[in-house]
């Protein structure tokens, strides 16, 4: 099982990304690390409440937290930033461009807490933290497969190598279709239920031709045809034809590959010479994303078979 803990993002990807600004920071503070993808307001900690303080979190304030910050008496302040910015945190945000307290200030740099502020307020902000902290804190694997979106699906390709999935992939394509990742897909599980695939920085937007060598699929196909990231909706999995094997032909049980924890529909389609591939695929994905609809073809001629021989 992943932890939560397993990753880590660094401050200066924090505050780069998020555009925030520097109040008390230096350049040793890119290297701290933050594990957790929850954030807090320390409402309770101001009036000394420290039972169940997770220190990992990165602490918002708020101008509910600024005005009360401001209020308190001096000595009382000073003893509660105090132990708020020796307990490890890892930063101190303040919302609404406000200017952080004086005693805030002090606090920050004896303990070498980053302190830094944003403009937006603080519920929006909040949202997008977590929302950003969710994804560079996802458990994650990397598969070797291709991973393409076919009509707003996304489809992840995985078989043996020399199967034909890059193949595959080049004719989606021409059709119109896009790339996200091929030979190595780098999965994220970003909820309970989603999956998100991308590319390695170092493969990003190539793919590999078998008698041809490595392609630019941006440089050839244009920038339309290729994306960053995907969420997974469908596992292809490509094998070749076996003569005498059944293949399942109604498509009424249905068939799941678990990544991550979570389980995705799987389809296992046999490959062999003169088949169109690449239709294959488009139908399969139109076919999917009808069932995640509500709609079941399999299912419905089913049930008007047991109508026609008058099975209720």
């Amino acid at each position: 099982m992943f932890d939560e803990k397993d990753f880590s993002v660094s401050m200066e990807t924090i505050v780069a990304e998020l555009k925030l600004k520097k109040l008390y920071y230096n350049e040793e503070m890119d290297e701290i690390k933050v594990v957790c993808s929850n954030v807090n307001r320390p409402g309770l900690i101001l009036v000394g409440f420290f039972e169940y303080f997770d220190k990992d979190r990165i602490q918002i304030i708020g101008k509910v937290e600024q005005t009360f910050i401001r209020n308190m008496d001096k000595k009382t302040k000073k003893e509660v930033l105090d132990k708020l910015f020796s307990s490890g945190i890892p930063a101190v945000i303040i919302t609404r461009d406000m200017e952080p307290d004086e005693d805030m200030l002090a606090a920050a740099e004896k303990y070498g807490v980053p302190l830094l502020s944003t403009k937006d307020n603080t519920s929006r902000f909040m949202s997008e933290l977590i929302r950003r902290l969710g994804v560079w804190l996802a458990p994650r694997i990397t598969r070797h497969g291709v991973l393409v979106e076919v009509y707003g699906e996304g489809m992840l390709i995985l078989g043996d190598s020399g199967v034909g999935k890059s193949e595959a992939a080049i004719e989606l394509l021409k059709r119109g279709h896009r790339l996200v990742a091929d030979d190595a897909v780098e999965i994220k599980k970003v909820s309970s239920e989603t999956l998100v695939g991308s590319s390695p920085a170092i493969i990003k937007h190539y793919i590999e031709l078998r008698g041809i060598g490595i392609v630019n699929v941006k440089n050839i196909f244009g920038m339309g045809a290729v994306k960053d990231t995907e969420k997974i909706d469908l596992v292809v999995k490509l094998e070749p034809w076996k003569n005498g094997f059944e293949y399942d032909r109604l498509g009424v049980e249905n068939e799941y590959a678990e990544i991550l924890g979570v389980k995705k529909p799987q389809l296992t389609i046999p490959v062999r010479q003169g088949r169109n591939l690449a239709v294959i695929l488009e139908v399969a994905a139109m076919n999917n994303r009808q069932k995640r609809m509500g709609y079941n073809a399999a299912n419905e001629l089913y049930q008007r078979l047991n109508e026609s021989m008058g099975i209720e």
